[in-house]
């Protein structure tokens, strides 16, 4: 990817556009294309009438299929080709145990709740099941990229129904868009889908470990001050004004809410703070993993001290690069993947828990689908969509919680079975949206926002 397209805004799509260093002319742009297209920029909010638990989300979403046999959901008991090379231990909560690959995470169960029945009908398409993970729409093996009829992201559903009191980005997915294979399309389920490109979330696609990470697109240039941007701020006003008047589009009459935003955005010291991650002790740095995953996860954490909604974390450049392990899988599992989840999300919760904001912060550890019980020739494990773990915490989720329970394999749910509209309704349930509610397309047709599922109230505390 180019230079320029480092960061993309919530204005694209599956191909989504950029916010080049010439970003003002850009932003003028928002409201030239608020002239054509004023429904794709602006559907009209509705208000939240569910007293909310959580003000806020970190969504981890282990992209590829995390193995629930080899992290949270253990058969030591079994034979070798099913039970794998690593051995359980103790978590803080008994008679729960981990992997011995996950050893900081183990001791926050007690702050935890976590789900061993989940289920649902994609076991091929990765895309289908990360947009059934996410979105609650379970199309069954329909793959391909994302696409604007597509059901809204998590992150989209609050930028438009419960978007942030403070001036900063409402959500952010980072650090990748992730493709359906290596030259394949975006993945379904992290767009705005059908209330429109205007809700998309600003895609953050630099590496936080690297030294020189910085977001200048966020940085007015040096020949903008302040006072020339508000110049150009009442210039696009009036041109609004002028174009709303003349037109009578309830879309374009007076300055258009997400260019607004956009001048908020470059002018706002919270959003520029908030990435200034070199600010960061040394010692929180490193807790958190020195890769592009770890600094990600405090880089999500900033964000939301910095007043964001929710943060996506998208753990996979590619569906198959990371978490899909059909070969190899212990040895990725040992010396990489579970080490670097293990650091990132114990460190998370500790942060979040001295900052005293774990109390009104979900963090919500997703992921597309498990892996089968039994290892292949390859000493992987391929997908499996009828059984797998997802783990919460935080946020009005019960702490110290096991929802559900997999049969002596680890291959079906035998007992409290769950699908994602149940884990997803349930999060909107604690951020304070009703989860049957109506939300409406571009064309203005009714779509009740999770469509199959419901809130799960043993989950919640």
């Amino acid at each position: 990817m180019a230079k320029s397209q480092k960061i993309a805004p919530s204005i694209g799509g599956g191909c989504t556009p950029v916010v080049s260093r010439r970003h003002l002319l850009q932003i003028g742009g928002l409201g030239l294309a608020g002239l054509s297209l004023p429904r794709l920029l602006q559907a009209e909010a509705e208000s939240v009438d569910i007293p909310p638990q959580a003000d806020a989300c970190i969504l981890i979403f282990l992209n590829g299929g995390p193995s629930h046999l080899d992290m949270w959901d253990m058969k030591p008991d079994q034979a070798e080709g099913i039970r794998g090379e690593f051995s359980p231990i103790a978590t803080s909560v008994p008679d729960v145990q981990f992997s011995n690959m996950l050893p900081r995470s183990a001791q926050w169960m007690h702050e935890a709740t976590l789900v061993r029945s989940m289920h649902h009908s994609v076991n091929n398409a990765h895309a289908a099941a990360v947009y059934c993970s996410l979105t609650g729409h379970d199309r069954g093996e329909i793959g391909g990229g994302a696409k604007p009829d597509d059901y809204p992201a998590p992150g989209s559903v609050m930028a438009m129904l419960r978007p942030s009191d403070r001036s900063i980005v409402p959500q952010v997915t980072l650090p990748y868009i992730t493709k359906e294979g290596a030259k394949g399309p975006p993945q379904p389920g992290f767009f705005g889908g059908f209330i429109g490109r205007g809700y998309d979330p600003l895609f953050v696609l630099k590496d936080p470990n690297q030294a020189n990470f910085s977001i200048p697109e966020l940085t007015l240039l040096a020949d903008v001050s302040n006072t020339r941007l508000d110049s150009r701020r009442d210039l696009f006003r009036r041109l609004d004004d002028t174009v709303g008047k003349t037109v009578n589009d309830r879309g374009v009459i007076g300055m258009n809410d997400f260019q607004q935003k956009a001048f908020d955005l470059l002018s706002s010291k919270a959003t520029q703070a908030a990435f200034q991650i070199a600010d960061e002790p040394a010692t929180v740095r490193d807790s958190y993993g020195r890769n592009i995953y770890g600094q990600s996860v405090l880089l999500a954490r900033r964000l939301l001290e910095a007043g964001t909604r929710m943060v996506t974390l998208s753990w996979a450049p590619d569906a198959n690069a990371t978490w899909d392990t059909h070969g190899n899988n212990f040895n990725k599992l040992k010396n990489t993947l579970l080490p670097q989840f293990d650091a990132a999300y114990a460190s998370l919760l500790d942060d979040l828990k001295q900052r005293g904001m774990l109390e009104r912060t979900i963090v919500a550890v997703l992921g597309d689908f498990g892996r089968s019980p039994k290892v292949n020739a390859n000493a992987g494990r391929d997908h499996w969509n009828h059984c797998y773990s997802v783990l919460m915490a935080g946020g009005g989720f019960r702490r110290g919680y096991v929802h559900g329970a997999s049969d002596a394999i680890g291959a079906f749910a035998s007992r409290a079975p769950l699908i994602p509209g149940d884990i997803i309704a349930t999060i909107y349930r604690l951020l304070g949206v009703q989860h049957n509610r109506m939300i409406h397309d571009l064309l203005g047709r009714p779509h009740r926002l999770v469509p199959s599922g419901n809130v799960t109230n043993e989950l919640i505390a």
